[in-house]
């Protein structure tokens, strides 16, 4: 019997069936789940080591400016390189510093080093991460395009992209699997290593070489892999959309969304960073052992933000200003009631609230930028979204660390003061 075009190995009209397309979704996967799953645990790590919170936050975050400044980097190299080279090169990167990191705080934990040199290295080992990493979602999104038939491009690219949101779940969800008596606390970080070794072998042998007989396929730089960063379709528009000079986030059709989307990244990404510490202190409990609470915090907020992005938005029919609106509006009082809360029921609920508010906040910013300029400028505006996702990473988590070392309760203040201020702002500027 003659089999179709689209059951072909490769062809992803049936993406989620493909043995290459799970191959795909896989590194993107790997690599959301391990990055949350670190975030989890480092608060634990920090106060057992005995570094200051600012640093710990400091520390992890330089992996996220360096992945914002060289993701389009790689997303450009993408579509003249070998994209399976570069998907394992990411990987690679991922292997890697997961497992030097991994060393490192096990040194420190271990009274082998000093608790400065131990975050020193793990900046150091996490940089590898973070201009390295960024390869692979760009590469897979144009392994993929260049694989798939254009009318089914844009879902397979969706789905593809949906790994990093089922990632933020996943990782905090089995990090505590790994934390065992004779490793510890960093024992997701190699357990995570490990996943990616066999991930990139399962590549390596399964997944066909695209340097010969290359067809067109274009990727797209992603926003760093974080709770903060979910997924909003503009990396997918970027990958598809023609070519266009480089749209300006000064452009006064776009910025007042820019503006909305940047203020709402800026609050959920300075509160993210303290949310682990924020368990240790209110609930009074050891860093050895906290990273179960933790990672229940985590996942409801994960599940929460999935739950608005894929389930009540595309009920509820709502346009970009009224999403940004009332999401700004639910994260305010999900994070008042969150810096609230005296027990870990109260931190959970408040928390997958304020979740459930940024991800209306982001889908809203995404679609008004979108919806600002006409279909040929679409990968430009995409672009500046991508850029607007991660840029809130280079300086909330630091301002958010100083604040909670003032006070626990300021970071929180601060993000729902500064939604406030988005709310009233916008009702005036955004049209």
């Amino acid at each position: 019997m003659m089999r179709s075009r689209s059951s072909r190995p490769g062809i992803a009209g049936t993406a989620m069936t493909t043995p290459h397309f799970l191959l795909l979704f896989t590194a993107m996967l790997v690599a959301a789940a391990g990055n949350t799953a670190l975030q989890s645990v480092m608060p634990a790590i920090g106060r057992e080591i005995g570094i200051a919170d600012f640093w710990v936050a400091v520390a992890y975050t330089w992996s996220a400016v360096l992945w914002v400044a060289l993701a389009p980097y790689w997303a450009r190299v993408s579509d003249h390189r070998g994209r399976k080279r570069l998907i394992l090169l990411g990987l690679g990167g991922f292997i890697i510093s997961m497992t030097l990191c991994g060393l490192a705080l096990a040194a420190g934990l271990g009274g082998l080093i000093g608790g400065a040199a131990t975050f020193i290295l793990f900046a150091a080992f996490r940089a590898i991460y973070g201009s390295l990493g960024c390869a692979t979602p760009s590469a897979t999104q144009a392994y993929l395009a260049s694989r798939t038939r254009r009318s089914a491009r844009v879902n397979a690219l969706s789905s593809l992209a949906s790994s990093f949101g089922l990632g933020t779940i996943i990782g905090p969800a089995i990090a505590p699997m790994f934390v065992l008596p004779f490793i510890g606390l960093p024992g997701p970080l190699f357990g995570f290593a490990l996943i990616g070794i066999a991930v990139f072998a399962a590549i390596a042998l399964g997944l066909p070489d695209d340097t010969k007989g290359r067809r067109a396929g274009r990727g797209a730089a992603m926003s760093y892999p974080s709770m903060a960063s979910p997924v909003t379709g503009a990396s997918v528009v970027a990958a598809t959309a023609p070519r266009v000079p480089k749209l300006k986030w000064r452009d006064s059709r776009i910025r007042p969304w820019i503006l909305a989307g940047v203020a709402a990244g800026h609050a959920q990404a300075g509160t993210l960073t303290c949310i682990g510490f924020f368990v240790i202190d209110r609930l009074a409990i050891a860093p050895a052992g906290s990273e179960q609470p933790i990672s229940i915090v985590m996942i409801a907020g994960a599940g929460a933000g999935l739950a608005a992005q894929w389930g009540l938005i595309p009920r509820l029919g709502l346009g970009p200003r009224p999403l940004i609106l009332w999401g700004a509006i639910i994260a305010a009082a999900g994070l008042v009631a969150t810096m609230l809360a005296t027990n870990l029921y109260g931190i959970v609920i408040g928390f997958a609230l304020s979740s459930l508010g940024f991800g209306f906040t982001r889908p809203g910013f995404t679609a008004g930028a979108s919806l600002a300029v006409p279909l040929h400028e679409q990968g430009g505006v995409a672009g500046v979204i991508t850029a607007a996702n991660g840029i809130a990473f280079v300086a909330a988590p630091a301002v958010g660390m100083a604040l909670y070392q003032a006070d626990e309760r300021l970071p929180f203040a601060a993000s729902a003061l500064l939604l406030l201020v988005l709310i009233g702002w916008g009702r005036s500027r955004l049209a």
